[in-house]
Parts: structure tokens; sequence; C-alpha cells
């Protein structure tokens, strides 16, 4: 995957179930469009809002042991990092911005190489949190849950591209919203491990969460 200019953006595509999916950089949409497979939807790039997600159990996912603060999230996802947070993960700041009219998110170059980086979307209208990740469970290329800071995250995507350098996590903040982190890295010792870089990403959004609570 050869890299692209940091201004190139992309208008939602495919229709697949219940929410539409973030305009995100070529190095990351690939990543983007086979992780929010699971629950997107769009009516090819018309302005009208999502279908409501399908009803979900209680049962289907694991719950947070509190909820966290999502404002920050849905009005100013680059600001879920403060800058000594992102030199920690290895990562440039400030993120650039890389929210729709619906779907707020964040990219952040790694500061390593210009051609890795970071992308956090919020799903405010997975309003199952990450019970509705569970629920596509059976279509996954993967699935493994992981504990995030003491709240349910999952390793899940609908095409597996581990080997290649990217990773989608999900990350439950509350019960009604879970948010997506997708590492794209191109070079370097974390292409050989790009959930284990995605993990320290959530990890330290998740502190920053807390401390903001």
């Amino acid at each position: 995957m050869s890299p692209t200019p940091r201004t190139e953006r992309h208008r939602p595509q495919s229709e697949l179930r219940s929410l539409r999916y973030p305009r995100l950089p070529r190095t990351v949409r690939a990543a983007a469009v086979a992780a929010l497979g699971l629950l997107t939807a769009c009516s090819g790039g018309s302005s009208s809002p999502p279908p409501s997600p399908s009803p979900t159990s209680s049962s289907d996912g694991p719950k947070v042991p509190a909820p966290l603060p999502t404002q920050a999230l849905l009005t100013d996802p680059c600001s879920i990092l403060t800058a000594a947070e992102a030199t920690q993960v290895g990562l440039n700041s400030p993120g650039k911005n890389d929210s729709t009219s619906t779907l707020p998110g964040c990219m952040w170059k790694s500061s390593a190489t210009e051609v890795s980086q970071i992308g956090l979307t919020a799903l405010p209208q997975n309003t199952g949190g990450i019970s509705d990740i569970y629920t596509k469970k059976p279509g996954s290329a993967y699935f493994e849950p992981v504990d995030i800071n003491g709240y349910p995250g999952v390793y899940t995507d609908i095409q597996d591209a581990r080997a290649d350098g990217s990773c989608t996590l999900w990350v439950g903040v509350t019960d009604q919203l879970a948010v997506s982190v997708i590492p794209n890295i191109q070079s370097g010792p974390n292409k050989n491990d790009p959930c284990g870089i995605a993990k320290k990403f959530a990890t330290a959004m998740i502190a920053h969460l807390k401390s903001s609570s």
C-alpha cells in the first residue's frame, strides 16, 4: 500500500448494515472499510441520516465498569491525547481532525515515519456500544477480547490485515458508545505487532478519559 498526502479525503461509499464509516486517509482506509463493515451503512454519499441500528440484547457483550466522559470524543477527538501522551505512544501531536458531519475522528502520524499512523473514530450511531460488535462475531476474520485499562475491548475485523501492519481494536467507553482504533504500520518494529500499538494507544486514551471524569 503506497502512502498518500495527508490532505486526501474520502466520502462514505458501501452500504452494508447499520452505520456509516468515516473518511480516513487512504493508508488506513482499507482497514477502516473492513472494520466498519461489521456495522456500517450509508446511502452512497447522501446527506440523509443513517438508519437506526438494530436492537441488541443486553447480554451480547461486556459492560463498562463506569461510563467515561464522551464529550471530547464526540466534539474534539484529537484532544483525547495530550502532546505528552501522544509522545509516549510514539505519535506526533496534534492529530489531524478527520471527522465527518456524523462521525467524529482523528488521525495521528507516527513520530518515526510519515507512512504509519493511527486512526480513531467514535461511533455515536452505534447505540449498543461494544455489544453491537459482539453481535457481529460470526462474520469476523478474527475476534479476540482484550482488557483496556479495565474497559472492554476486542480485536476484530471482517478481514485480517494484521500481518500487513493493521489491526482493528474496538473499545467500549460507555455501554452506548464504542470507538475504533486502527493503526496502519508500514515500517518499523510495530508492523509486526499492530494490535500491541493499538492497545497502547487505547490504554492511553482510557487513562486520559478517566482523568477527565
